[in-house]
């Protein structure tokens, strides 16, 4: 298991890499290796706590973004951020890097490298809490999957989604590139539209899933959504 952690970090850090710096055509670009960095420490730590404390959660995260009794609505959603994600890329590497048409302030490079890593802390929470937090949309009957209402879950119905949102707008500032935060409000349409299709899901199949949303009223942001 570990030997396919290591393969899917290094194939994923790798094919990052190549979207930002082939179309930026260099290397000189501090804020790329930053967010590069933040990528590779961040999924040796959590992956390597996961090994140890939940390996039965690491096996689910690791098995892919398209699995058998996944919900079809969910495939088409992940394809979409697939491809948003594999055209994002490169933008912010030509806006930020080649062409240099932006230029963002030290400061909010900054502010973007903290969110990126609010984002990781969010979800190294999330998966302490919660051991059915899958990649696919899908009722884990195999695993005995229960209703989780601990941690962040007493919060907000998505604390992972939540935490994304901080991924999707810190990215492009820590890459320097104004062009990048343009994609942020489609980003979070599609988690917004996967977090009420999961639910549904979720409502239909897992036992206290309808009483547990009754309770916790929000989804993603606390007093607002």
């Amino acid at each position: 298991m570990l030997r396919r952690l290591t393969v899917q970090t290094l194939g994923f850090v790798a094919a990052m890499a190549a979207l930002l710096f082939a179309p930026a055509g260099t290397l000189d670009w501090p804020g790329a290796w930053a967010f590069i960095a933040e990528m590779v420490v961040a999924s040796v730590l959590i992956g390597a706590w996961l090994a140890r404390r939940d390996p039965a959660l690491l096996r689910e995260r690791t098995a892919g973004l398209f699995r058998p009794g996944q919900a079809r609505a969910d495939k088409a959603l992940m394809a979409v951020f697939l491809a948003l994600t594999i055209a994002w890329l490169p933008v912010m590497a030509l806006d930020a890097a080649r062409f240099r048409v932006s230029h963002m302030p030290v400061w909010l490079q900054v502010v973007g490298a903290l969110g990126v890593g609010l984002c990781f802390y969010l979800a190294f929470v999330t998966f302490r809490a919660n051991t059915y937090a899958a990649a696919a949309v899908r009722v884990q009957a195999e695993r005995g999957h229960r209703v989780v209402t601990e941690g962040p879950y007493a919060i907000v119905r998505h604390p992972m989604y939540a935490g994304a949102l901080f991924y999707f707008i810190g990215t492009p500032l820590l890459l320097g590139s104004w062009w990048g935060l343009a994609f942020a409000p489609p980003f979070i349409v599609l988690l917004a539209a996967r977090a009420v299709m999961e639910e549904r899901v979720l409502t239909a199949a897992l036992d206290g899933y309808p009483a547990y949303a009754a309770r916790v009223r929000y989804r993603l942001i606390p007093y607002t959504w």
